[in-house]
C-alpha cells in the first residue's frame, strides 16, 4: 500500500484524480453553513449592503448536476426574471442561505449537499436520491419589501418618530417596487407602490436644512406615476403629476417631456407644443423629444386639413354639398365607366345660385362663390386659434412614419375615437 492511500481515521485518503469534480472543486470554496452543506465561491464581487431576511430578490440562476453540462434547472433564458420573496418563493435552504450572504451585482457558484438541496429522496425523475446539486447565482437587485411593510402598517404618529433617512429608504424602496412592476407592464400595481411612497413623502415634515431630500424624492415619484398614468392612458392624471414635478424643478426635461404626451393625448396641440419646445430647449438632441414635436406637427397639419374641409363643406354651393358620387354601371368592371350614349348632349343651363351679399342684397353665379369662399376664410380664421408651428420644425415623413422606434408613446386618438370609447375611465 502506497503512503498516498494508507487509512486515515479509518478511512482511506482519496488521491487526486480519484475525487470527483465536486469534490475537487469543494477544496477551495468557502464554508458558509458550518458544517460544510453549502460552499461558496466568488465570481464576481458585489456592492452595497447585503440581502436581509424576508427580502424580495431579483436573481438569474441555473442548477447542475454533477457530470451534466446542461442545467436541470434555470431562469436565465427569461427576458425578465420574476421577484421572489425569500422564504415563500425561494423552497431550497441552501439557495437561501447563500442569497443571504451576498450583495448587488454579485455572482458566485454555490454547492449545496443534499440535506440544504433536495433531501435524501431528490426530485424524480431529474434529482437522484443523495444528490449535491451545484448553482451558479447572480443577484441582480433586492428589495427590503418586509421592512417596508411593517413601515407603512404604522399610524402617521408612529411613523414621524423615525428619523427622516429611515423614511427615505422605505419611500425608495417602494419606488423600486414599483419600477419592477412597471417593468413587468404591471401598471396599476406599480401606480399603487409609487402612491405609497408618495404618501410617506407628503406626511414627512423635514427642517429646512434636509427639505431638499425630500423634495428630491418626490420629485422622482411625481415622474414615475407621470408616466404611468400615460401607459393607462389617462392623459389628465399625467398632466397633473408631470406638472407637480415641474413645480420641483421648472427646467427638467422629463418633466416638460411628459406633459407635453399628456396635452397631445388630449388633443390641446398648443399646450403640447409649448411643454416639447421646453424640453427641447433642455434637450436639444433627445431623440424621443424630437420624434414627438414630428408626431405633433403631423397630427396638427391633419387636424387643420380637416378644419378646412369642414368649413369648405360648411359655406360650399348647395349643388356641392349634394352632389353624389357617379356610381359604376356595368361597364365600370373592365376599366370604363358607364356614361351617356354617344352623340346624345348632357349640357344643361346652371342653375341661378342666390345668395346673401355683404350689402344685404343678392348675388349669383359666380359673385355667389366668391362670398362663399370669403365666408369660409373668415370662418376658418375664427375656428383655428392655434398658431402656425415653427418652420424650423422638421416635416414628419407622414402618417405611417411619425411612431419613431424608442418613442414612449402610444398612437395619439384621432377625433371622433373619443366617442367611440377608445379611452375609458378606470378607478384609481
Amino acid at each position: 500500500m502506497n503512503v498516498s492511500s494508507r487509512p486515515l481515521n479509518g478511512l482511506p485518503r482519496l488521491d487526486a484524480e480519484d475525487r470527483s469534480p465536486y469534490q475537487r472543486l469543494s477544496q477551495r470554496m468557502l464554508d458558509i453553513s458550518g458544517d460544510r452543506g453549502v460552499l461558496k465561491d466568488v465570481i464576481r464581487e458585489g456592492a452595497g449592503e447585503l440581502v436581509t431576511p424576508d427580502a424580495s430578490v431579483l436573481v438569474k440562476y441555473s442548477g447542475y448536476l454533477e457530470h451534466m453540462d446542461k442545467p436541470f434547472d434555470s431562469n436565465c433564458f427569461r427576458r425578465t426574471p420574476r421577484l421572489m420573496k425569500l422564504g415563500e418563493d425561494i423552497t431550497l435552504w441552501g439557495m437561501e442561505l447563500g442569497l443571504l450572504s451576498m450583495r448587488r451585482g454579485e455572482l458566485a457558484r454555490f454547492l449545496f449537499k443534499p440535506t440544504y438541496a433536495y433531501g435524501t429522496l431528490g426530485c424524480p425523475p431529474l434529482i437522484p436520491p443523495n444528490t449535491t446539486v451545484l448553482f451558479e447565482i447572480e443577484l441582480l437587485d433586492f428589495l427590503d419589501s418586509a421592512e417596508s411593510d411593517k413601515f407603512c402598517a404604522l399610524s402617521a404618529e408612529q411613523q414621524g418618530q423615525f428619523p427622516l433617512q429611515k423614511v427615505l429608504k422605505v419611500a425608495a424602496t417602494e419606488r423600486e417596487f414599483g419600477n419592477y412592476l412597471f417593468r413587468q407592464n404591471r401598471f396599476s400595481d406599480a401606480k399603487m407602490r409609487y402612491k405609497r411612497a408618495l404618501m410617506l413623502l407628503r406626511r414627512r415634515t423635514a427642517p429646512a436644512e434636509e427639505q431638499h431630500l425630500v423634495e428630491t424624492a418626490k420629485l422622482l415619484v411625481f415622474l414615475n406615476l407621470s408616466f404611468t398614468y400615460l401607459k393607462l392612458e389617462r392623459p389628465t392624471m399625467a398632466l397633473r403629476y408631470g406638472e407637480q414635478a415641474l413645480i420641483i424643478d421648472q427646467k427638467n426635461a422629463k418633466a416638460l417631456f411628459r406633459c407635453g404626451q399628456a396635452c397631445l393625448l388630449m388633443t390641446e396641440y398648443q399646450k403640447a407644443r409649448d411643454f416639447l419646445v421646453r424640453a427641447q430647449r433642455e434637450q436639444p438632441f433627445n431623440h424621443d423629444i424630437n420624434n414627438e414635436l414630428k408626431k405633433l406637427a403631423s397630427y396638427y397639419r391633419d387636424y387643420m386639413d380637416k378644419e378646412r374641409e369642414m368649413c369648405h363643406r360648411m359655406f360650399a354651393p348647395a349643388q356641392l354639398r349634394g352632389a353624389a358620387p357617379l356610381k359604376p354601371g356595368r361597364g365600370a368592371g373592365r376599366g370604363r365607366a358607364e356614361g351617356p350614349p354617344l352623340g346624345v348632349s348632357t349640357r344643361r343651363p346652371a342653375p341661378r345660385l342666390v345668395a346673401a351679399a355683404p350689402g344685404g342684397g343678392a348675388c349669383s353665379g359666380s359673385a355667389a362663390v366668391r362670398v362663399a369662399a370669403a365666408a369660409a376664410a373668415v370662418a376658418a380664421r375664427r375656428l383655428l386659434s392655434l398658431r402656425r408651428l415653427p418652420h424650423a420644425l422638421p416635416r414628419a415623413p407622414g402618417r405611417a412614419g411619425t411612431h419613431a422606434a424608442g418613442s414612449a408613446m402610444a398612437r395619439t386618438p384621432r377625433r371622433g375615437e373619443r366617442a367611440r370609447g377608445r379611452r375609458t375611465a378606470r378607478p384609481e
